[in-house]
This record gives structure tokens, sequence and C-alpha cells, in this order.
């Protein structure tokens, strides 16, 4: 198995569970800079994936393992490896994100050549229209409300920002590496992945270390309105998302790794509150970004495909607030 952007929060679990199911894995990541990427010198914060035998790790841009490593065997690669971080990254380093472009056409390029057992590729819920996710307007988001087929009415809309745009594409090399490539390919659109190792640039670890760090504090602050919803999904679900339903899309086709869940940063920040047994009043910061309105995605797919998220909210920000005030 080859995992890009393996030191990354959701390549982390995902290489865990792989080398749990022991698959040999190849965990490619260069350790690239606001992307919460954990070089495994460092130590892997849940677990150590030295200890397997089957694990080899290269800290190496992806484009330049891809340019020396033309393999033929892989079962199976999964391509993770994105400069992404949290909102003030996607807001205010878009030509960095804009990097991902590269990234997406070197792998396709090598996977062209190589020609991996399967490709499971990741995209986001920012490529969807943002048209659709506005106050006035907002509803779950389905699959089919981005279409690359240019008879179709819906077509793809304005994605958020470069991120966004830099997904879309990923999207639309995936689906042209099956059709004039015969590659076996799955898109996966996560949502709004948490879990308690998640790296500070992202809001779900900072709110639960505010909300920690506050205890008792008549007042907790989010950014942007707090009025802004996510998608909240444990990692964990998303991984048990991609491993059930990857072997069952092999167009390139997408699919959400969502729980159809519209939550509020503010109804986040006082439900972390009440965990740690307090509740404060909780006031949105206008001068921090806050990004889309409502962004949460329609599950129906992914429960023909067989997959339901199973860690309620509440629950996920329990364990975060246990593993955090350790």
């Amino acid at each position: 198995m080859l995992v890009t952007g393996a030191a990354g929060f959701v390549g982390r679990h995902l290489t865990r569970r792989l080398l749990d199911a022991g698959h040999e894995v190849h965990a490619v990541d260069n350790i690239c800079p606001l992307t919460g990427a954990i070089h495994v010198a460092e130590g892997w914060p849940l677990f150590e994936p030295r200890d397997y035998p089957g694990f080899a790790f290269y800290e190496e841009d992806c484009r330049e393992w891809f340019k020396r490593r033309p393999d033929s065997d892989f079962d199976c690669a999964f391509h993770l490896a994105a400069v992404v971080g949290g909102r003030l990254v996607i807001e205010n380093n878009p030509l960095a994100v804009a990097d991902d472009l590269s990234i997406d056409a070197a792998y396709w390029q090598w996977a062209k050549r190589a020609r991996p057992a399967r490709s499971v590729c990741f995209s986001s819920s920012a490529a969807y229209p943002v048209s659709l996710q506005r106050s006035e307007g907002y509803v779950l988001l389905r699959e089919s409300m981005i279409s690359f087929d240019p008879t179709s009415a819906s077509g793809i809309g304005m994605p958020d920002m470069s991120y966004g745009w830099a997904k879309l594409t990923a999207e639309y090399l995936a689906r042209l590496a099956h059709q004039k490539h015969g590659l076996a390919v799955v898109t996966f659109r996560p949502f709004s992945g948490y879990g308690e190792d998640q790296d500070d640039t992202y809001p779900f670890p900072s709110i639960c270390k505010r909300v920690l760090a506050q205890r008792g504090a008549p007042l907790i602050e989010v950014w942007g309105s707090g009025r802004q919803m996510r998608d909240f999904i444990h990692i964990e679900d998303c991984i048990d998302g991609v491993l059930t339903m990857m072997d069952k899309i092999d167009d390139g086709d997408a699919v959400n790794l969502s729980t159809g869940v519209f939550t509020s940063f503010s109804d986040f920040a006082r439900l972390a509150a009440e965990l740690a047994g307090y509740a404060p009043e909780v006031r949105g910061l206008s001068d921090q970004p806050e990004g889309v309105f409502a962004r949460a995605g329609d599950t129906t797919k992914q429960a023909a495909l067989a997959f339901t998220a199973r860690t309620s909210f509440r629950q996920g920000v329990a364990r975060a607030l246990e593993y955090l005030k350790v």
C-alpha cells in the first residue's frame, strides 16, 4: 500500500488501520509546514508506526518520489498529499494552496505509469458550490451537485477558494484517469473531520483546548459569527467510510464522508464547555474568518454503499476532552 501525505492527520489514522490489518505501508510525506504533518522521529501521537515490520517512511516531496519510483505492484495507492490547513491557510495563502494542482498532476502521471490496482483519492467538501452554502439558502450537499458532464444542468459551480478549485481539478483528473487509461479510481469528499490528535490550525482542537484552558470562565470566543455550521465527522468514522466504500466505486466517481448533521461553532463550544463542567457565554469574533455559512453532506449515497458514521459529535468531543486534559 502507498499512502502519500501519510504524516498528516488523516494519513496517520489511515496508516494505522492499514498496518493493523497486516498490510505493508509505504508512507510518503515531506512534513510541509502548516499542514499538521508530524515527523515519525518526533513520535506520532496515538501509535508508533515503526513498531510494525511492514512500515517504510520516506521524508520526501511526493512529486520527487513519483519521479524515481515506477513501482507497478501496489495493491492500492491512497493519495492524500496536499497543502492544506485551517481557514487562515485557505484564505491567506491561496497561491500556496494552489500548489496542490502540481501535486495531483504528478500523482496521475505516476499512476498512469505504475498502474496501482486501485487509486483512492481525497477531494474535499470545499469543492461544492458556495452558492449552496449561504445563510439565505443552504442545503445538504449531494454528490450529484457537482457534475463534469457538459450536458448536466448542475455543472460544477464556484467552489471554496483555490483549495476548492484544486480539489475540483483533482476529481476531474481522477475521472480522466479511468476513462482514458482504465485506472480503477474512487474519490472521497470528506467534510469536517476531527479527532484527538488534530493540528491546532483546525478549529476542533483549538476550541477544545480553549474550553479546557478557560474552564470556569464566563466567556468563550469562537471565530466568525459563531453561527456558521459544519458537518463534523470523527476521523475513525472517516477511515471506516474509506475502507467500507473504496472497493465499490472504480470509475472515479465521488462519495461524501459526512454525517448529514449541521452543528454551529457556538453550539460546539457550548457542548464542550458543558462536558467540561461549566456554562459560559459564547461570543463570535467578527474580525476572524468563518468561511461559508453552512456546509454539511447528504448521506444517502453513503448509506447505499453500506456506510453510516457511528460516532455522535457529543461522543467525539468527550473523547477529545479526555485525551487533551491528560
